[in-house]
Parts: C-alpha cells; structure tokens; sequence
C-alpha cells in the first residue's frame, strides 16, 4: 500500500529539465529535486537530462526526456482553484509566458503543450449551489469566456 501519494510522470521531447524549473518558478511550495542523467546504456546521449525530480504546488512530479514519440493533450489537465481573479490573472499570464496558448473556458497551454485550467473556487460553488437558474447563467457566461473573469462570473449568477 502506497504512503506517500502519487507522482505524476511528464514526458518531454529534451525539455524536462528547464519545465521543471519553470513550474518550480511558478507556484509556492516547490523545489527541483534529483536530476538522474542518460549512461552508457542509453538510449539518451551520455550525460544528457534522462529525469528531473520537482515538487510543485505540494505535487510530487518527475520529468521525463523520453523523447519526440508521445505529446500532451487535453485528456490530462491541471486544475488551478484560484481565490480570487488576482491568482486567476497570475496563474493565467505566468503559464502562457513564451509561448503558450489561451483555450476557452479557462483553460490554456503552456508552452511545454501542458493543459492546465484556471478556476475561481467561487465558479464550482456557483455551479453546485442548487439553484439551477442561476447556475445555467453563470455556466453560460464561462462558456463564453477564455480567461475566467469572476466578476463577470457572479454578475451572471446573480441575473445582473
């Protein structure tokens, strides 16, 4: 039986090492930790990046350069409950920095092609809170959205 959570594996195409530091740059409660490197056994180049360690947001994740075989897509994304629109504004910018792409709904790329989705905590309680006229018009409103903007959000819940 496992103690100690999960670790989520990231495959990358010879980028592993600077994703890690980028995350870690990222988000609070993070560090790189053991960086392991290809042998003679291959199939990497010797001394090349094979794992990075890091920990993100209290996350455990491993970085792989496994190679150009596999991609990121959005079956798999990280969800980012956000308090308020300033962490939105933050988790939103710091992820499309270099290159990344803005999706609907709240939802983006990095630039790694990681899908992430950016969420007021308050647009869960708003979809949850049992008045369902209220909460068809705040999922309207989001579904018209890129970035979430939550005041906008709560306008719409509200029938303002």
């Amino acid at each position: 039986m496992t103690t100690d959570g999960f670790t989520t594996c990231l495959w990358f195409d010879g980028q592993a090492e600077q994703a890690a530091h980028h995350y870690v740059s990222i988000f609070k409660n993070s560090k790189v930790g053991d960086v392991t490197h290809y042998t003679d056994a291959g199939p990497g180049p010797v001394g090349s990046v094979l794992t990075v360690e890091f920990t993100a947001n209290g996350q455990k994740f491993v970085a792989l350069n496994g190679g150009p075989e596999f991609k990121f897509n959005e079956a798999i994304s990280f969800q980012i409950d956000c308090a308020d629109q300033e962490e939105i504004d933050f988790y939103w910018n710091k992820l499309l920095e270099g290159g990344g792409e803005p999706g609907p709904c709240g939802w983006l790329k990095d630039k790694y092609g990681v899908s992430w989705q950016v969420v007021p905590i308050a647009m869960m309680e708003m979809l949850t809170s049992g008045e369902p006229e209220k909460s068809a018009r705040a999922m309207k409103a989001m579904l018209a959205m890129g970035k979430l903007d939550l005041a906008a959000l709560r306008k719409a819940y509200d029938g303002a």
